[in-house]
């Protein structure tokens, strides 16, 4: 009886023991799910490395020779048991491939052309009897749809749209105009007016299926010269919505002013296409984490002469780090900020709120400026992220994009491998 009690008394001291020790209640609230960059995990130290053993299980060898091949994670699953005997807590370590890459932080041009003609606006359009009428949008077609085909004929610029409508005007009177509509194909049938200001036959549609503007280059890796910029989607400037590419190309630019952001207002970079370009790409992608593609040429940045390795989104901490753009001609600059939070759950573009602490980039643009997204962020000696937005009423703050969210819709990472 007397060792009865004493063990269940051993064992309520011990109970109580563990339910106090900090470093348990650590254990207990390790993810089921995270990330590592190399193949460790979370140790335990002090009497409870006696009490608790850790066992790893990794993947097959042949899963892990094939994982390192093609840039795949691996996932190690870690159990912590008392005793050795009594399972109480389970985590898997993805372990990230060990990637590199060149930062960017040079100017570039991007000029894109959509698939399709967007329709950016409508517009009255007045008729022989001296009435203003509107074709196209009484006939259901709105700002933001996409012009595929117009009687039967691949619509590529305005100009094809403008010819397609006024032939169609001559011969029938109407116009068959095939469409995306918010993701979905339809047809619409449009009369044609014919408007003798003009001498053509009109619809009373604004279209356009071209854009271009100056950003920052992210990253570049050398061993499938595939890159990453801006950081964001590429949206209409009147409809915001996202241009769906048929092609696009970028090269070098050269800042020649800045107009300095303030509250309300945010500045911006003012620069133009650089003839000579010493690199230069195509856009395959558009999405939510920047544009992508293959570049050719001369790639360099002068803070950093070999490619740094990747910093994956569970080694991002608050704290200072250091970003990479220019203001002046071509030449890159390393300027201060601070990771002020670091939002986890968001799927978009906005994963980190940064905050511009270098005096001479506050003094010379007020902090984030447009035509400074895509500036690579770099935390401790590796490559996180990349400058996104600004905040309108605060122009020193805004957010950054994760580099493996960039990554992943580069085909750089499998999606399916990114947790």
């Amino acid at each position: 009886m007397k060792t009865k009690r004493a063990m269940v008394f051993a064992s309520v001291l011990l109970c109580t023991f563990l339910s106090l020790n900090p470093t348990l209640h650590q254990v207990a609230q390790f993810p089921v799910l995270q990330e590592s960059s190399q193949s460790d995990f979370p140790q335990l130290t002090g009497i409870l490395s006696s009490l608790i053993v850790t066992e790893e299980v990794k993947a097959a060898e042949t899963d892990a020779i094939m994982a390192a091949n093609t840039g795949k994670s691996e996932i190690v699953q870690v159990t912590y048991k008392l005793f050795g005997l009594i399972p109480f807590k389970s985590s898997a370590i993805q372990v990230m491939p060990q990637l590199k890459l060149l930062p960017g932080g040079q100017s570039i041009g991007v000029s894109l052309q959509a698939k399709g003609v967007m329709v950016v606006g409508q517009a009255a359009v007045q008729n022989q009897e001296g009435k203003l009428v509107y074709p196209a949008k009484e006939a259901g077609i709105e700002v933001g749809d996409i012009i595929l085909k117009i009687d039967g004929r691949e619509m590529n610029s305005d100009q094809d749209v403008a010819n397609a409508i006024h032939r169609a005007g001559e011969k029938q009177g109407f116009s068959e105009i095939l469409l995306n509509h918010n993701g979905q194909t339809m047809q619409k049938r449009v009369s044609t007016v014919y408007c003798p200001e003009t001498n053509r036959h009109r619809v009373g549609l604004y279209v356009r299926n071209e854009a271009a503007g100056v950003g920052t280059l992210t990253f570049y890796d050398p061993t499938n010269h595939k890159y990453g910029a801006l950081g964001h989607v590429i949206n209409d400037v009147d409809t915001n919505q996202k241009i769906e590419i048929l092609n696009g190309n970028v090269v070098a630019s050269t800042i020649y002013a800045i107009e300095k952001g303030k509250r309300g207002h945010p500045g911006e970079k003012i620069g133009s296409f650089v003839n000579q370009s010493r690199f230069s790409g195509n856009i395959e992608k558009n999405t939510v984490s920047g544009i992508f593609g293959s570049l050719e040429g001369e790639i360099k940045n002068p803070y950093f002469q070999e490619p740094i390795t990747v910093g994956w989104e569970s080694e991002i901490k608050e704290g200072p780090a250091k970003i990479y753009t220019v203001l002046e001609g071509e030449r890159i600059e390393e300027y201060d900020v601070q990771i002020e939070r670091i939002m986890h759950n968001r799927t978009d573009s906005k994963n980190m709120v940064i905050k511009v602490t270098d005096p001479e980039l506050i003094e010379k643009t007020g902090g984030i400026i447009q035509g400074m997204s895509g500036s690579p962020i770099v935390q401790d000696g590796k490559i996180i992220g990349a400058v996104t937005h600004v905040f309108v009423n605060d122009a020193s703050r805004g957010y950054g994009v994760f580099i493996q969210n960039m990554l992943k819709d580069a085909e750089i990472i499998d999606k399916k491998e990114v947790a």
